[in-house]
């Protein structure tokens, strides 16, 4: 409580008037209002795009792999709309009903994982990495990192409300144990390390945002950074991905041959494209043209002006995420949030990066545009997620104030941040 001053007519002397100056409340967890429409909005243009791009590398891709003009088009459509449907059945799923399948989607991660490993692998893509059902394939590292995202949200969540967020024990062990099992199978048995290092960062965002302390989170940094370097040591052909990208012009005839393709792509869009029908890389010059290779062959026809009005929808999507998470109304569903801001903005920093030149070259989709139906699909479910979220979301959190008028609320552990991250402003959840 503080104390203001008031002078009453008549009377010379001031009258003390008491008032509360703490921030209000925030609204029941159950109180719905209007959703986040502009986040479906950013996310419909991304895979609007991604068709379009797609359509207009159809007859190259058809001719190269001898099927229908139409084929991969279907495909993606057909990916679209199972992934709508995800994000549907995503966003009306209660969030309490998601912790209690966080234990059975990870264990059907698990399988699925297990199952492709030891299922054969296709000669054109040797690593095994999909499980393969006759007519229907699906990429199991997909379904890992959804099902981590809820696993892990719900166990942080967990912790912060019993108090046992900085316990090693309790909350470190199992997160430490859940690392090394991802590193042994994802970036070690099934070679893709880009991945990796999407779950590692989508973890460790999670973990800041819970209040594990920055010294803890330093070790397990120090932990992963060696063990990527042992991995990159040990493994001839990513020894070859890093010198190519040290030096991207020293091999474009065998180990380079990708990523100097990927910028002659890119070069060849000049400011304003060549155009949708005038591309020249995706006759079989830039392998993967469809997946790992799509920003290289989108800046090829729009330029960039295209590539930037691209960025800047990937930038209002991703702002959009931090906005919910921000004024998300409890520490799952807050955790949640910033695990998919995660993933999905380190996912299109990797890929594009690699295609520009600034990062390695990694076998990752860029979300929403790339072909491929299991990233689309899980990538639109974790959308669904973020939309029921902004259903309960408080719109003046943002402006909230602390107790010492600050517009920045201090974490007992004097981590400076907004304090819109917690039910109550000035208090960690």
């Amino acid at each position: 409580m503080r104390a203001g001053s008031a002078a009453l007519p008549g009377n010379s002397q001031p009258r003390r008037i008491a008032y509360d100056a703490a921030p209000l409340p925030p609204p029941a967890p159950g109180r719905r209002h209007r959703p986040d429409y502009w986040l479906l909005v950013t996310t419909l243009a991304l895979l609007a795009v991604g068709v379009i791009v797609i359509f207009s590398i159809s007859p190259a891709l058809s001719a190269l792999m001898k099927v229908s003009s139409s084929y991969y088009t279907v495909k993606q459509l057909t990916a679209i709309g199972l992934g709508l449907a995800a994000l549907v059945v995503a966003s009306r799923i209660p969030l309490e009903k998601w912790r209690l399948l966080a234990r059975p989607l990870m264990i059907l991660a698990g399988l699925a994982t297990l199952l492709a490993i030891v299922m054969p692998v296709n000669p054109n893509y040797p690593a095994h990495r999909w499980v393969r059902l006759g007519a229907f394939s699906f990429q199991s590292v997909e379904l890992l990192k959804f099902a981590t995202l809820v696993w892990l949200a719900g166990m942080l969540a967990e912790r912060v409300q019993n108090g046992t967020i900085k316990n090693v024990q309790v909350t470190l062990k199992p997160v430490l144990i859940a690392l090394a099992a991802i590193g042994v199978v994802v970036a070690g048995i099934q070679s893709d390390l880009g991945s990796t290092g999407v779950i590692v960062v989508m973890m460790g965002a999670m973990l800041f945002v819970a209040g594990m302390p920055l010294k803890r989170l330093a070790m397990i940094v120090g932990v992963i950074i060696i063990g990527v370097v042992l991995s990159v040591v040990a493994i001839p052909y990513r020894r070859e991905r890093l010198m190519t990208y040290l030096h991207p012009s020293a091999d474009c005839q065998t180990a380079g041959y990708q990523a100097c393709q990927a910028l002659i792509a890119v070069g060849s869009g000049g400011m304003a494209g060549l155009g949708l029908g005038s591309s020249v890389q995706a006759y079989g010059y830039l392998p993967e043209a469809s997946n790992d290779s799509i920003f290289a062959i989108y800046a090829e026809k729009f330029g960039f002006i295209g590539a930037i009005i691209l960025l800047a929808v990937f930038v209002g999507l991703f702002t959009r995420l931090k906005t919910t998470a921000e004024r998300a109304p409890d520490a799952f569903s807050r955790l949640l949030v910033t695990g998919i801001f995660a993933w999905l903005s380190v996912q299109s920093l990797i890929n594009i990066g690699a295609m520009i030149g600034v990062l390695p070259l990694k076998g990752i989709t860029l979300p929403f545009i790339s072909y491929g139906g299991t990233s689309v699909v899980f990538a639109l479910a974790a959308i669904g997620l973020v939309f029921q979220i902004s259903h309960y979301t408080s719109h003046d959190r943002g402006r909230q104030q602390s107790n010492t008028g600050d517009a920045h609320a201090y974490r007992p552990d004097s981590r400076r941040v907004r304090g819109a991250y917690h039910p109550t402003a000035g208090s960690r959840p």
